[in-house]
Protein backbone atom coordinates (compact mmCIF):
# COMPACT_ATOMS: atom_id res chain seq x y z
CA UNK A 1 0.00 0.00 0.00
CA UNK A 2 1.32 3.81 -0.60
CA UNK A 3 1.22 6.58 1.48
CA UNK A 4 -1.31 8.28 -0.39
CA UNK A 5 -4.11 5.04 -0.32
CA UNK A 6 -3.23 4.73 3.57
CA UNK A 7 -3.79 8.16 4.16
CA UNK A 8 -7.05 7.81 2.43
CA UNK A 9 -8.49 4.78 4.11
CA UNK A 10 -7.51 6.53 7.75
CA UNK A 11 -9.51 9.39 5.99
CA UNK A 12 -12.44 6.69 5.29
CA UNK A 13 -12.19 5.67 8.92
CA UNK A 14 -10.09 2.67 8.60
CA UNK A 15 -7.39 3.45 11.72
CA UNK A 16 -5.34 0.44 10.97
CA UNK A 17 -4.50 1.70 7.37
CA UNK A 18 -1.86 4.56 9.83
CA UNK A 19 -0.14 1.58 10.92
CA UNK A 20 1.46 1.48 7.21
CA UNK A 21 2.92 5.33 7.55
CA UNK A 22 4.19 4.24 11.08
CA UNK A 23 6.19 1.47 10.03
CA UNK A 24 7.89 3.40 6.86
CA UNK A 25 8.58 6.34 8.86
CA UNK A 26 9.23 5.24 12.05
CA UNK A 27 12.96 4.86 11.94
CA UNK A 28 13.82 7.65 9.89
CA UNK A 29 11.60 9.90 12.16
CA UNK A 30 13.76 8.33 15.16
CA UNK A 31 17.16 8.79 13.58
CA UNK A 32 16.09 13.10 12.87
CA UNK A 33 14.45 13.21 16.30
CA UNK A 34 17.87 11.71 17.99
CA UNK A 35 19.94 13.94 15.84
CA UNK A 36 17.77 17.27 16.94
CA UNK A 37 17.15 15.88 20.39
CA UNK A 38 20.42 14.34 21.26
CA UNK A 39 18.90 11.82 23.46
CA UNK A 40 17.17 8.49 21.83
CA UNK A 41 14.27 8.28 25.03
CA UNK A 42 13.04 11.96 24.59
CA UNK A 43 13.23 11.40 20.35
CA UNK A 44 11.02 8.02 20.80
CA UNK A 45 8.33 9.74 22.70
CA UNK A 46 8.80 12.94 20.74
CA UNK A 47 8.09 10.67 17.27
CA UNK A 48 5.63 8.78 19.02
CA UNK A 49 3.97 12.50 19.64
CA UNK A 50 4.45 13.49 16.12
CA UNK A 51 2.60 10.15 14.47
CA UNK A 52 -0.67 10.68 16.93
CA UNK A 53 -0.34 14.61 15.81
CA UNK A 54 -0.10 13.96 12.12
CA UNK A 55 -2.82 11.01 12.76
CA UNK A 56 -5.10 14.19 14.25
CA UNK A 57 -4.54 16.29 11.59
CA UNK A 58 -4.50 14.16 8.67
CA UNK A 59 -7.72 15.88 7.27
CA UNK A 60 -5.31 19.04 6.78
CA UNK A 61 -2.88 17.30 4.96
CA UNK A 62 -2.41 18.40 1.08
CA UNK A 63 -2.97 15.10 -0.80
CA UNK A 64 -0.71 16.74 -3.67
CA UNK A 65 2.26 16.24 -1.47
CA UNK A 66 4.36 13.63 0.35
CA UNK A 67 3.26 12.75 3.73
CA UNK A 68 7.03 12.80 4.94
CA UNK A 69 7.98 16.29 4.57
CA UNK A 70 5.04 17.24 6.05
CA UNK A 71 5.32 14.66 9.02
CA UNK A 72 8.66 15.97 9.57
CA UNK A 73 7.52 20.01 10.17
CA UNK A 74 5.31 18.51 12.74
CA UNK A 75 8.17 16.23 14.02
CA UNK A 76 10.77 19.07 14.21
CA UNK A 77 8.16 21.42 16.00
CA UNK A 78 7.73 18.84 18.57
CA UNK A 79 11.37 18.35 18.83
CA UNK A 80 11.94 22.01 19.36
CA UNK A 81 9.08 22.20 21.76
CA UNK A 82 11.28 19.90 24.05
CA UNK A 83 14.50 21.31 23.58
CA UNK A 84 13.17 24.77 24.62
CA UNK A 85 11.24 23.28 27.56
CA UNK A 86 15.24 21.86 28.65
CA UNK A 87 16.06 25.35 28.64
CA UNK A 88 13.72 26.41 30.86
CA UNK A 89 14.28 23.86 33.26
CA UNK A 90 17.99 23.21 33.52
CA UNK A 91 21.02 22.76 31.19
CA UNK A 92 21.26 19.27 30.86
CA UNK A 93 23.76 17.14 29.60
CA UNK A 94 23.61 15.30 26.68
CA UNK A 95 25.38 11.95 26.92
CA UNK A 96 23.54 10.22 24.16
CA UNK A 97 25.07 9.09 21.05
CA UNK A 98 23.54 10.75 17.57
CA UNK A 99 23.32 7.91 15.36
CA UNK A 100 24.95 4.88 14.26
CA UNK A 101 27.63 5.53 11.39
CA UNK A 102 28.86 2.50 9.69
CA UNK A 103 32.00 2.16 8.30
CA UNK A 104 33.69 4.35 10.66
CA UNK A 105 36.25 2.83 13.34
CA UNK A 106 34.84 3.10 16.74
CA UNK A 107 37.61 5.98 17.99
CA UNK A 108 36.26 8.57 14.82
CA UNK A 109 32.57 7.66 15.07
CA UNK A 110 32.62 8.41 18.71
CA UNK A 111 34.15 12.07 17.97
CA UNK A 112 32.19 12.40 15.50
CA UNK A 113 28.74 11.94 17.37
CA UNK A 114 30.22 13.90 20.30
CA UNK A 115 31.20 16.97 17.77
CA UNK A 116 27.47 16.59 16.44
CA UNK A 117 26.53 16.86 20.09
CA UNK A 118 28.47 20.42 20.57
CA UNK A 119 26.89 22.20 17.56
CA UNK A 120 23.60 24.12 17.61
CA UNK A 121 20.08 22.22 16.95
CA UNK A 122 20.22 24.38 13.97
CA UNK A 123 23.58 23.24 12.90
CA UNK A 124 23.09 19.32 14.02
CA UNK A 125 19.67 19.39 11.91
CA UNK A 126 21.14 20.71 8.72
CA UNK A 127 24.09 18.41 8.59
CA UNK A 128 21.95 15.28 9.70
CA UNK A 129 19.56 15.95 7.01
CA UNK A 130 22.51 16.23 4.10
CA UNK A 131 24.62 13.34 5.46
CA UNK A 132 22.56 11.16 7.07
CA UNK A 133 19.80 11.37 4.63
CA UNK A 134 21.67 12.60 1.86
CA UNK A 135 18.77 15.40 1.14
CA UNK A 136 19.62 17.86 -1.85
CA UNK A 137 19.68 21.39 -1.90
CA UNK A 138 16.47 21.47 -2.94
CA UNK A 139 15.22 18.82 -0.85
CA UNK A 140 16.71 20.89 2.60
CA UNK A 141 14.78 23.59 1.37
CA UNK A 142 11.74 22.53 1.09
CA UNK A 143 11.97 20.14 4.23
CA UNK A 144 13.32 23.42 6.40
CA UNK A 145 11.03 26.27 4.65
CA UNK A 146 13.74 28.24 3.64
CA UNK A 147 15.69 29.53 0.86
CA UNK A 148 17.98 27.13 -1.35
CA UNK A 149 20.51 30.34 -0.73
CA UNK A 150 19.96 29.86 3.28
CA UNK A 151 20.56 25.95 3.07
CA UNK A 152 23.96 26.66 1.07
CA UNK A 153 25.29 29.37 3.52
CA UNK A 154 23.90 27.48 7.29
CA UNK A 155 25.41 24.36 5.69
CA UNK A 156 28.29 26.33 4.83
CA UNK A 157 28.68 27.21 8.37
CA UNK A 158 27.58 24.00 9.91
CA UNK A 159 30.27 21.81 8.28
CA UNK A 160 32.99 24.54 9.61
CA UNK A 161 31.92 24.37 12.96
CA UNK A 162 31.81 21.11 12.78
CA UNK A 163 35.52 20.84 11.28
CA UNK A 164 36.55 23.29 14.06
CA UNK A 165 34.91 20.69 17.14
CA UNK A 166 36.87 18.05 14.98
CA UNK A 167 40.25 19.25 14.78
Amino acid sequence: MDDAAAIERCLNGEKDAYRHLVERYQKQAIAHAVAILGNREDALDVVQEAFIDAFRSLDQFDRARRFYPWFYVLLRNRCYKITARRREIENIEETEIIAPRKGLPVEERVALEKALLALSEEDREIITLKYLDGLSYEELAVRLQIPRGTVMSRLFYARKQLQAKLS
